[in-house]
């Protein structure tokens, strides 16, 4: 592992990095908050042709009001399967269907729901903190490595380390604004 190989090692692992970064804002965005957001229906998967497909496969949802959702399945027979899912959703009110279209009234969140939420998006940005720190050792272990077998000397390993460190820096600020935001968002009323 030469010099251009330590890159490749940090280079690899800032594309990591920014994944997790993305998978952790595309998670909260499944998180209520009080606004309806079609987001929240993006784990649902409806019995469609004997497959399990994702709701918004078989219908458009929009968000008519601040808190409700709206779907609109594309075909008539797959409405009943998207009601059945929808119900097995715990949003605090049952959905109601008028004819091909289901509304899904979000009441309101209570304080104490608000506090819930804020603790579970702490516990969320905490594990995602932890795995940009799980690629920081893997990337220094890499890099070690070559320092060892004589492919880069002690200051290209102190200097590669430095930058690692910086790089994992940048992204635990990131999932720390990321956490900021979504807790402002969840404590606006």
């Amino acid at each position: 592992m030469a010099e251009t190989s330590v890159q490749e090692v940090i280079a690899e692992a800032e594309m990591e990095m920014m994944e997790k970064i993305e998978k952790f804002r595309r998670e909260l965005t499944s998180l209520r908050t009080g606004r309806a957001n079609p987001q929240l229906l993006d784990g649902v998967y409806v019995e469609y042709y004997g497959a399990k497909v994702p709701l918004k496969q078989v219908a458009a949802v929009s968000v008519p009001e601040p808190r409700t959702l709206e779907v609109r399945a594309w075909d008539a027979s797959a409405v009943d399967a998207i009601e059945a899912e929808l119900r097995k959703v715990d949003f605090g009110s049952s959905p109601s269907r008028n004819a091909g279209v289901i509304r899904i009234n979000l009441p309101p969140m209570t304080e104490d729901q608000r506090k819930k939420m804020v603790k579970i998006v702490h516990s969320m940005g905490e594990d995602s903190r932890v795995q940009m720190r799980n690629l920081r050792r893997d990337a220094l272990e890499k890099i070690k490595k070559a320092q060892k077998a004589g492919e880069i000397t002690e200051d290209d390993l102190a200097r590669h380390e430095e930058a690692v460190q910086k790089l994992t820096d940048t992204y635990v600020k990131n999932v720390d604004d990321v956490v900021a935001a979504k807790e402002k968002e969840l404590t606006t009323i």
